[in-house]
């Protein structure tokens, strides 16, 4: 699925910027419903708890873009795929880079 995302021009930092603009939106939607809706706290948390739980998986998506978006890079710079830069199942170093 990562992969997929990536390959559809999806990056890291829109992942990351979503996560951002889902605790915004947690804490207008909070708000909103406090103000907006008679219908108590606890309506309004449950809107905000909703929609902040968003942010998380953003963030988890973002990571695992990045990390295809440097395995991407890896495969770039050595001219071949990325399973033969393994060896003994330990990753290239990156000193040298």
């Amino acid at each position: 699925m990562i992969n997929m995302l990536h390959k559809m021009g999806i990056r890291s930092g829109t992942m990351y910027a979503a996560g951002v603009a889902s605790i915004g939106l947690s804490f207008a939607s909070w708000l909103t419903s406090q103000t907006m809706e008679k219908a108590g706290t606890d309506r309004a948390d449950r809107w905000g708890i909703f929609i902040g739980q968003w942010a998380p998986t953003f963030f988890a998506v973002g990571i695992a873009l990045r990390i295809e978006e440097t395995h991407a890079d890896s495969r770039a710079m050595s001219g071949g795929t990325f399973e033969e830069t393994y060896t003994e199942g330990r990753m290239p170093s990156r000193a040298g880079v």
